[in-house]
């Protein structure tokens, strides 16, 4: 039996050690998911304790996170980023997911804040779905699978949205660069 079903099967009976599970889990992915989206620390916090929060309200009523409880809790991520930024654009953070060498010289350094200020840039340009298949599939290693589930695509619009991100990335990366 997954994992999930396990803990799915678990949580719908408020078994604590369930739930702590649940948020060990996935609450990092979850932090850096929101703070690509949000570009600050302290609204990231507060979107993945509101998460949870809103996940036990499910629980204590009973009802139960139908299919992936990863993507299932991706989407109460996305859904309050969705709600605090409803007339705003995201703001797209790569801090979280790239590291630059501490020990590298600061020539590299400072080309790396450059490629991914640039990246940063290309990413909020994309159309949301792309976007999402980008950050998703790549900064949070999800399969296409998962991805597909929790867009409510098939695998092969998947694929096909994430070629045509692809496309554009690199297209935008260029122009960046020759400015």
């Amino acid at each position: 039996m997954r994992m999930e079903a396990v803990l799915s099967t678990e949580t719908q009976r408020l078994d604590k050690q369930a739930l702590v599970r649940v948020y060990e889990d996935y609450s990092p992915g979850l932090y850096r998911y929101s703070y690509r989206l949000l570009g600050d620390q302290d609204l990231a916090e507060e979107c993945v304790s509101e998460t949870f929060s809103r996940f036990l309200q499910v629980i204590r009523r009973g009802r139960n996170p139908e299919g992936n409880l990863r993507a299932y809790l991706y989407r109460m991520v996305h859904n309050w980023v969705v709600d605090h930024y409803r007339k705003q654009t995201p703001q797209v953070s790569l801090e979280a997911a790239t590291h630059p060498d501490p020990e590298g010289d600061l020539e590299n350094r400072v080309h790396n804040r450059q490629e991914t200020e640039q990246l940063r840039q290309a990413l909020i340009h994309l159309p949301h779905e792309q976007r999402m298949v980008i950050e998703l599939r790549f900064m949070e290693e999800w399969s296409h699978d998962q991805v597909a589930e929790f867009l409510g695509k098939t695998v092969d619009a998947t694929r096909a949205l994430q070629h045509r991100a692809l496309v554009a990335l690199r297209q935008t990366m260029l122009g960046l660069e020759e400015n």
